[in-house]
């Protein structure tokens, strides 16, 4: 039983990447900025 911490501190920083490396994935798509490809900007009346 002494190890039982050492194994919840181990999955909660496998968590802990996981949550991580999936928050870079996306924040690399939002700033390639690929889900506004077919976005045109419309004219302003002036």
């Amino acid at each position: 039983m002494d190890n039982t911490i050492y194994i919840v501190l181990g999955v909660v920083f496998a968590i802990y990447l996981v949550i991580t490396i999936t928050h870079k994935r996306k924040a690399r798509e939002r700033k390639s900025r690929k889900f506004m490809g077919d976005y045109k900007r419309r004219k302003t009346e002036e």
